[in-house]
């Protein structure tokens, strides 16, 4: 369903009212879900917004989303939870498994076909035709795709696990996903280990142990499949999913590593007093080992001030507020044995590539003209150059054509000719109304001037290794403010990216992680096709340094 990209048609903060009629839906929904998690889920006070958008087929689906990721949607009254939910409540819905390689087809909108799925030792879970369930990945419980049953499990025996097995509506990777923040499925380990093994896997009804991957291409949305090699169906699951730690203790783990990496190798004495966001945004996300994402809100700790204020119980750290509002590290013990016995760790081969290619080809940022646009009024000036109406042209090639135009006319003053004398169709191309019959010389500058000021603005931007693209009208900077709104909370409103190839999406996800704060992707008020991206707090700073020294 989400496959292509969607047109969003408003955005709104949820009411109150609206709140607790979809707390009670999400109870009758899900009765998995405890009252503890349907309040974590939808929380009583922090930021809830209802998302009306449009999918590609037409289909108008509700999405309600919270801390800038979407939890839910709606589509015919039916309530279903996102791969963001899932993730947090991964047993809420009976899940089906199947192999890495289906993933990309899933996520290019096929369906999940029975000759796909795994059948574990326990056998395949329960449902009715048109049940709702997930999809997840042999070794990791955390589920990557949302659909409905397209037969009941006695049906799928039956047919010998042939045919289509679950309609599939939302999956990791497609454009809902990319709405939030993009972050990756956790690891989170098979109820009982040994059944993810692989070698243990039975499919079908006859129980062979063969291993299943794809090969060819997708066929009228089916996945067509082949029998792999004996040492793909012997790979072991990584040893990620089988540690056993809960999410949050993981995440615990995480952030502690980031922030002594960071204290170690890259925090000296000379920065101090250093302010904690920058501390996170500038040193802690870039100490995150390859394939990790650091989210604070995923950690027990929930905020970075509560994280510090632990790390100064250890004596690791002092932290001051020293203006009103804005904490600071003032003194570090560099002694102190959590950071004496931390080893940081070597770089990947894959991370030190990266960096390698990183430093051989350096982002480019696009290049930008500004152009001139000929206008019906001016046309007669321009035809006799080969140009008509609707013509873009740069500035040095206007300020030509109208040099050629004065000396093959004969225009040029004899007696002076830093002047121009004005023909009929120079007059009426430059001239006001009301100069008509006074104006008949004018210096060659302010004859260049006001032919360029009566001509439309029109640019040009060219990516690197793309083709240009044209645009009329004048090219808007990208443009923040900062907003109040009520009870006096402050937003950081940037519009214009997309103008700058700059995906708002990526932006907010960036963002939310840097700056610690909930962020929205909305439609930008009077501006047909572009989305401004709303950020907590006054952010003009983080801003200011991500679009001037990291994303350029």
């Amino acid at each position: 369903m989400f496959a292509k990209a969607f047109r969003v048609k408003s955005n709104t903060a949820i009411k109150g009212s609206d709140r607790r009629k979809l707390r009670a839906d999400v109870t009758a929904a899900f009765p998995a879900l405890g009252t503890d998690q349907i309040s974590e889920l939808i929380p009583g006070k922090e930021d809830l917004n209802v998302v009306k958008l449009y999918v590609h087929k037409g289909d108008s689906v509700t999405v309600y989303a919270s801390g800038g990721n979407p939890i839910l949607f709606e589509l015919e009254k039916n309530l279903y939870p996102t791969v963001y939910t899932l993730w947090a409540y991964p047993d809420i819905l009976p899940t089906f498994i199947t192999w890495p390689l289906v993933l990309e087809k899933l996520v290019g909108g096929a369906d999940l076909m029975l000759p796909g799925v795994v059948v574990p030792p326990t056998g395949l879970p329960q449902v009715q035709q048109g049940d709702l369930c997930a999809i997840a990945l042999v070794g990791n419980r955390a589920p990557v795709a949302i659909g409905v049953a397209a037969m009941s499990t006695a049906q799928m025996l039956a047919s010998g696990l042939k045919g289509k097995g679950v309609s599939v509506l939302h999956t990791y990777q497609d454009h809902l996903w990319r709405s939030g923040d993009k972050s990756s499925p956790p690891a989170i380990a098979p109820l009982d280990p040994t059944d993810s093994c692989e070698e243990k896997v039975h499919l079908g009804l006859q129980g062979n142990l063969k291993s299943l991957t794809l090969d060819g291409e997708e066929e009228n949305g089916q996945v067509p499949l082949r029998e792999a090699s004996e040492d793909t169906s012997s790979r072991a699951p990584s040893q990620d999913s089988l540690d056993g730690k809960p999410l949050q203790e993981q995440m615990d783990d995480l952030l502690l590593r980031c922030f002594l990496h960071a204290l170690k190798s890259r925090v000296k004495k000379a920065d101090l007093p250093l302010l904690t966001s920058t501390l996170l945004g500038s040193h802690m996300f870039s100490c995150c080992p390859e394939g990790q994402q650091l989210d604070i809100k995923k950690s027990s700790y929930k905020k970075l001030s509560k994280f510090l204020q632990h790390m100064q119980q250890e004596q690791i750290v002092q932290v001051k507020e020293l203006s009103k509002g804005v904490e600071s590290i003032v003194a570090v013990d560099w002694r102190h044995p959590r950071i004496t016995s931390f080893v940081i760790p070597e770089p990947s081969l894959t991370s030190q590539t990266v960096q390698e290619v990183s430093r051989e080809q350096p982002y480019l940022p696009p290049d930008i003209k500004s152009l001139y646009c000929v206008p019906a009024n001016m046309t007669q000036l321009f035809l006799e150059s080969g140009h008509k109406k609707g013509s873009t042209l740069e500035g040095s090639e206007v300020r030509k054509i109208i040099t050629d135009y004065a000396k093959r006319n004969r225009l040029v003053d004899a007696d002076n000719r830093n002047l121009v004398k004005l023909d009929p169709i120079l007059c009426d191309c430059i001239l006001e109304k009301n100069e008509q019959h006074l104006v008949t010389k004018l210096p060659w500058d302010c004859l260049l001037t006001r032919c360029l000021k009566n001509l439309q603005p029109a640019y040009q931007v060219t990516f690197p290794g793309q083709e240009p693209i044209l645009k009329k009208g004048k090219l808007c900077p990208i443009d923040i403010t900062l907003e109040l709104k009520t009870y006096n909370k402050k937003v950081t409103v940037v519009r214009n990216l997309e103008t700058y190839g700059l995906d708002p999406c990526s932006v907010a996800a960036i963002l939310q992680q840097r700056c610690q704060a909930s962020t929205i992707v909305s439609p930008a008020p009077g501006a047909k096709d572009s989305l401004q991206v709303q950020v907590q707090g006054n952010q003009i700073h983080h801003l200011g340094q991500l679009l001037l020294e990291i994303m350029w």
